[in-house]
């Protein structure tokens, strides 16, 4: 069937899924893996969406289930798990740096709430320039998780992964 049996060996696949809307980012940067189940037949994986109806989520699903295939994995399951809900608390320090190269503001400080989807952050700073004289342009860049901000110094627009 397999030649890795171990739950490190498993997550060292997993480095190898990347997020479609942010391609920097592995699963394991965005803290979406709670855990690796090895079954005597099945190999579980049981995963949080960053929110609920994340369109990403089907793509992901079908890359892990390709890259265990790939080393050997028959029978995967994935098991979605909504609660506790996902936070940008769980996004690794290499995952917000990885962020901040890619040209996306990570986010700010610890999540509060779903209600922060919403919410204006105080005093982002431009991921190119530096300024902290940036303005909201949208509640929602190019994915919902983002919102659209300007530096009124270097006037480039750029997103900030927002808080939730």
């Amino acid at each position: 069937m397999h030649h890795i049996t171990t739950k490190e060996s498993i997550y060292k696949l997993l480095e190898q899924v990347f997020d479609p809307e942010v391609p920097v980012l592995t699963i394991l940067d965005l803290g979406i893996v709670r855990d690796v189940i090895l079954g005597k037949e099945v190999l579980e994986i049981v995963i949080t969406p960053t929110y609920s109806g994340c369109p990403a989520m089907d793509m992901i699903e079908v890359n892990i289930k390709a890259v265990l295939q790939e080393n050997g994995f028959e029978k995967i399951k994935i098991k979605t798990i909504l609660s506790p809900a996902w936070t940008t608390d769980w996004l690794s320090e290499d995952g917000k740096r990885k962020l901040l190269e890619y040209g996306i503001v990570p986010p700010m400080g610890p999540s509060k709430s779903k209600r922060a989807l919403f919410a204006s952050a105080d005093a982002i700073q431009c991921p190119r320039c530096n300024s902290a004289k940036t303005e909201m342009l949208s509640q929602f860049g190019s994915t919902a998780c983002k919102a659209q901000y300007r530096c009124n110094e270097c006037l480039e627009p750029f997103d900030y992964f927002k808080c939730h």
